[in-house]
Order: structure tokens, then C-alpha cells, then sequence
């Protein structure tokens, strides 16, 4: 079985790129699994200075994986381990991202991405809300604009993206407007880094702290809801799921 995730690394720079072309690199329990002992290994490793990540094919990530989902909490375990990681994390998109597949991007410090790049939070559209990647979409984004895609699950486009607060910039190559990002922190100290990172983090975190538990109950009970099995049955049948009025 093919390793959901590859890797690289040059200069300092790892690259992990999410690899399940098959599933659109939904969020599976493998692929959850997969990255987190990634990140664990960057982490550690004192010749990383900086984590990229990004994907394969098309998708960056089509979100839960319907047919495998991660549990609840080894996703909150993810999103939160990419949020303390001592290195910054760098989001490269190329592709589409949906409702988890935005959690990963908001945990990012840092995120890109080319203009062929689309993003829709599609949860309340099978029945379940935004619920774990609500912990670090919702200290980064601006909540006038995010409630909008939050209720609709209408597709977003790059600029609307960077609006919203979930890019740092887009561009149509997007590798070039990364040059100089990447260029910054290989020129900066790994402790300084470590310890501004901190700072930036600090209130994405507290979020974690006081709202980790309720979320992830929340997700749990959403997904086995009557009102989720018809969503997620209809998604997998490309039907309309029976509230559609």
C-alpha cells in the first residue's frame, strides 16, 4: 500500500505532501496517523527549519474521509500538533480544499495559493457543522465573512480566501510568491523562530484549551446523527439529501 504521504527536503525546507490521490487526499485515519508521525519527526529533527505542506493531484484535500474517518480527536490531535510545532508551517495549495482539508490550512502559519485553488466549508451540507477546524478557522479569520461559507457551503475562490483571513497570499505561481517566504526563514534563527511562532500562536491555542473537548463531542455526536447518515448517503449517491427544498 502506497505511503499516503511523501516527502522531500531542500535546504532545510521539508516538504510533506499529502499523497492518497485515489480518496482527493481526504482526511482518513491513515492519513491523519501518517502526517502527524511526520510532523513528529520535524519537529524533532534539528536540520528542519521549516515545514511545507502541500499535495498531489488535483485536491489538496477533499476533507473527512466518509468511508475511513479519522476519530474526532486524533484530528484535533493533528490540527493542534501542526499549531505547536516549534517550526513554522507552510501551507502550498495548487488544488481544492474542503471543509477539514481548510482546518489543515488554518493551522498553518503561513499559506498559499495559486489561482486554480478553490474552498468551501461543505459540512452543513451533509448534515454536520465545522466543528473540530473550528478551533484554529475561527481565531484567524474574520467572522463577519467566514459565517457566510460556514452557512452556505458556497465554493470561495483564492482572493476570497485571503479576505477571509485563510491565505496569506495567492498568485498564479504560486511557488514564486513562496521564494522569498521560504527565503526569510532559512535566513532566520531556529530559536527565534520557535519563540515567535509562540506569540503568534498563543490565542489560537487558548482556543484549543477551552473549546478542544466541547468541539470534538460535538463532531462525534453530529456524525452519527440520522440527519448525517442521510447526508453523507446522499453525497456518496450524487443526490440531493431529502431537506433540499
Amino acid at each position: 500500500m502506497t505511503a499516503p504521504i511523501s516527502r522531500t527536503r531542500t535546504r532545510g525546507v521539508e516538504t510533506l505532501s499529502l499523497d492518497a490521490t485515489d480518496t482527493r487526499n481526504a482526511l482518513s485515519a491513515g492519513l491523519v496517523t501518517a502526517l502527524a508521525e511526520a510532523l513528529t519527526d520535524c519537529g524533532k529533527d534539528p536540520d528542519v527549519r521549516a515545514v511545507v505542506l502541500t499535495h498531489t493531484g488535483t485536491t489538496f484535500s477533499a476533507g473527512a474521509d466518509l468511508r475511513d474517518p479519522p476519530h474526532p480527536d486524533a484530528l484535533t490531535g493533528l490540527l493542534r500538533q501542526i499549531v505547536e510545532l516549534p517550526k513554522p508551517v507552510v501551507a502550498r495549495v495548487t488544488g481544492h480544499a474542503r471543509a477539514g482539508g481548510l482546518g489543515l490550512l488554518a493551522a498553518c502559519d503561513l499559506a498559499a495559493a495559486a489561482g486554480t485553488a478553490t474552498f468551501a466549508f461543505t459540512e452543513v451540507r451533509i448534515g454536520v457543522a465545522p466543528a473540530v477546524i473550528s478551533l484554529p478557522v475561527i481565531p484567524r479569520t474574520d467572522p463577519r465573512a467566514l459565517a457566510r461559507y460556514y452557512l452556505t457551503g458556497e465554493r470561495f475562490d483564492p482572493a476570497e480566501a485571503v479576505r477571509l483571513g485563510l491565505l496569506t497570499t495567492t498568485a498564479d505561481d504560486v511557488d514564486e510568491a513562496l521564494a522569498p517566504v521560504l527565503d526569510g526563514l532559512r535566513r532566520s534563527s531556529p530559536q527565534a523562530l520557535a519563540e515567535t511562532k509562540r506569540l503568534l500562536t498563543a490565542r489560537v491555542l487558548e482556543t484549543f484549551d477551552r473549546d478542544a473537548a466541547d468541539l470534538t463531542e460535538l463532531s462525534a455526536r453530529l456524525f452519527s446523527s440520522e440527519q448525517a447518515r442521510e447526508g453523507m448517503t446522499a453525497f456518496l449517491e450524487r443526490r440531493d439529501a431529502a431537506w433540499v427544498v
